[in-house]
């Protein structure tokens, strides 16, 4: 499937436009006018809510929160620095998160709203490159549950999870040259049929890989590239890899056509392999993939956008199911004492695999065109449920500064 750009390559929360998305709770952040003193503390606002003026700044961090409350209520956060700074909202005990605001410029003000119970709460403010400074501590008493919070995942946190799930990826291409090699001697044999047998199993493989895309570079699109941006399609010389393959296997291309764009692939293929050892994933991005791989399916797969004649989206989709659950396992020992919803996030993984599954017949993957117009819905909104509930592990596992 296609890759996004790096511009995509990023967490969920919308921070541009004033949005922050913490353990499945959205905080809405409004950039306002005004310091502290723009909101008395405690005053009720048009949004019927108290708010409290809160000073951002590495000698006033904190400073202004004087008489706390419990419930949920709104904090303007005003930097009085020269520097842009991000804040968190935390636990003192537990180091947990109840809410965070990036990016407010010098002598701007955004409003963080929380939900607060009993306990020991203190802001932390984090400017651009300076340390971090913790404001003072302030206890609530009385008053219900505070709302979702989270221990913040380090980058430290996510280098095991990020090596090991390396370590599959190398086994994983160990198997791909294989199935690759088998593909290209088919084609180079003469043996059409046995090349389009060969071909979805060697993709499908591929297609697991799915969140050392970033680390791969420039190979993923000559393994795995589409016709997206070649102004000659597909009959374009830019046009190569799996793709390549299978359009000219399913528009009968001959063996003396495809012989180049096959051996092509496997060796592209195979020298992914041999530089994957000195190869290094962005641990900061594991959390992310985990999101991304099945957006993007939604996206490209489920729309058709990739098919160039195997009629194999669905088939693609279980194998980047397979890629999500792979990222899954890495990060299940951060994510299970942060994110309350994992148990349903694997009903509905399993959910999904079983609804992908029925589109397997007898070896035969139904092609996304054949499916009904309920089908076809049921199909979306069973993806896009999964990807919204994916968007949490890619926020929790965001890494954050502790100092």
């Amino acid at each position: 499937m296609p890759r996004p750009s790096p511009a995509r390559l990023r967490s969920p929360r919308i921070w541009g436009a004033g949005s922050v998305l913490l353990a499945g709770g959205v905080v809405a952040v409004l950039v306002l006018t005004g310091g502290p003193d723009a909101a008395e503390e405690g005053a009720t606002a048009a949004d019927g809510l108290p708010h409290t003026g809160i000073e951002v700044s590495p000698s006033g961090c904190g400073h202004g929160w004087q008489h706390p409350r419990p419930g949920t209520q709104v904090f303007d956060l005003h930097n009085t620095s020269g520097n842009a700074a991000e804040v968190y909202l935390k636990a003192v005990d537990t180091g947990a998160v109840y809410g965070e605001v990036e990016g407010i410029g010098p002598g701007t003000t955004r409003q963080l709203r929380v939900r607060l119970g009993q306990g020991s709460y203190a802001f932390m403010c984090l400017p651009d490159d300076a340390d971090a400074v913790t404001g003072p501590t302030v206890r609530i008493t009385g008053g219900g549950r505070s709302g979702p919070a989270a221990a913040p995942i380090t980058q430290h946190d996510l280098i095991g999870p990020s090596i090991d799930y390396q370590r599959w990826v190398a086994g994983g291409l160990d198997d791909l040259v294989r199935q690759t090699d088998a593909l290209r001697d088919a084609v180079t044999g003469g043996d059409p049929a046995a090349a389009r047998d060969a071909w979805l199993p060697a993709h499908l493989t591929y297609e697991r890989l799915g969140a050392a895309y970033g680390a791969f570079g420039d190979a993923d699109k000559k393994i795995n590239g589409t016709t997206a941006g070649l102004a000659g399609g597909v009959h374009d010389p830019e046009f190569t890899g799996f793709h390549r393959v299978e359009y000219g296997l399913w528009h009968g291309e001959s063996a003396d056509a495809l012989r180049a764009p096959a051996t092509a692939l496997a060796d592209a293929v195979t020298a992914l392999r041999d530089d994957w050892a000195q190869a290094r994933m962005d641990p900061a991005a594991l959390g992310l993939r985990a999101h991304e791989i099945l957006e993007n399916t939604v996206q490209f797969e489920l729309t058709g956008r990739t098919d160039y004649g195997s009629g194999s989206n669905l088939a693609t989709a279980r194998a980047n199911l397979d890629g999500t659950r792979a990222v899954l396992a890495r990060l299940r020992p951060l994510l299970a004492t942060r994110l309350p919803e994992l148990p349903q996030l694997d009903r509905e993984l399993d959910r999904t695999q079983q609804l992908l599954d029925g589109f397997r017949t007898d070896g035969r993957w139904t092609p996304l065109g054949e499916l009904d117009r309920s089908r076809r819905q049921q199909t979306n909104a069973v993806l896009g449920n999964l990807v919204e509930r994916l968007a949490s592990v890619a926020t929790l596992c965001d890494p954050r500064r502790t100092v």
